[in-house]
């Protein structure tokens, strides 16, 4: 197999984006609350909600996890948060190299903030 010489880059996770009202607009159904609950657990958690917050104020939009590795935790720990937050939607990653870039969509910061906000 060939290499055109440039970064290979494979998708490690498919984003999930999360579609949910505000809590105030109207009850949610059983799968919408459960894919919320889902993305609020896993940033339930202090060391995941830093990462979280890491990637999301990286400059570029995007961090590398050997940027964001330093968080007082071991790097398996690392990783392991991170996975979770990718099993979430609320990262997604992509492998260069032997580096693993996680970006925030916009849509899922946008979401989560939308299902807080109150209704119109």
């Amino acid at each position: 197999m060939s290499n055109s010489g440039g970064p290979v880059r494979t998708p490690v996770a498919e984003p999930v984006v999360p579609c949910c009202p505000p809590l105030s607009r109207r009850a949610l159904t059983a799968e919408e609350a459960g894919r919320t609950a889902a993305m609020f657990k896993a940033l339930g958690d202090p060391v995941r909600l830093r990462l979280f917050s890491l990637v999301a104020s990286h400059p570029g939009g995007e961090a590398c996890v050997c940027d964001i590795s330093d968080v007082g935790v071991s790097q398996p720990t690392v990783s392991h948060h991170l996975k979770k937050l990718r099993e979430a939607g609320l990262l997604t990653s992509e492998r260069r190299g032997t580096w693993v870039y996680y970006r925030v969509a916009p849509s899922v910061l946008a979401a989560l903030a939308g299902v807080l906000a109150a209704a119109d």
